[in-house]
């Protein structure tokens, strides 16, 4: 659902999908073809979101800005079931690990991996171009070319999903016979 906050008014752009058991509240600014899934929460209630284009937030993500801040996550980012992302700035093309979280004015670089289920502390900044991981976050290593093929393909899942979710849409079931599972 798309709601109307305090005069502030989601945006998004062309060939978005947002899922219906999404909550997108207030000053939410999303770009071009981005998947945002079932469940997510993107708060932008007394802070500002802005998410790039190309960019997948998985199912069950809240985000949420710092008062009269801005949560920035950029183009082609995807952010991982379950994390809660309350920092400033996600450089374009990271990967955020489902689970992790990024607490409240955190930064992570361009190109940057946070692994599954990290945290990354108040005010911690991963620089780009690194996996970091752990509780409290730290460095593991470099980024790989391998690294890059795989979210790049991952990436793309995304963005086909996101289309023909639009194209094709869901159609609800209700009632009738559950089917059998001869197995």
């Amino acid at each position: 659902m798309i709601y109307e906050f305090d005069g502030m008014t989601p945006v998004f752009g062309k060939d978005t999908y947002i899922s219906e058991t999404a909550a997108v509240i207030g000053s939410v600014r999303i770009g071009d073809c981005c998947y945002i899934g079932h469940g997510v929460i993107l708060r932008g209630d007394y802070g500002s979101i802005e998410i790039g284009s190309g960019t997948a937030i998985e199912e069950g993500v809240v985000v949420h800005a710092p008062p009269g801040k801005l949560c920035r996550i950029g183009d082609r980012v995807t952010v991982g079931h379950g994390a809660i992302v309350h920092g400033s700035l996600i450089g374009n093309g990271s990967v955020i690990g489902m689970g992790a979280i990024l607490s409240i004015y955190s930064e992570i670089g361009q190109s940057t991996v946070v692994a599954e289920g990290a945290v990354v502390k108040m005010r911690q900044v991963i620089p780009e171009e690194v996996v970091a991981g752990g509780n409290p976050a730290k460095i593991l290593r470099k980024i790989a070319q391998r690294d890059r093929e795989y979210w790049n393909m991952a990436k793309e899942l995304y963005i086909d999903l996101a289309s023909k979710y639009l194209r094709i849409g869901m159609n609800r079931v209700v009632g009738g016979e559950t089917p059998s599972l001869d197995l």
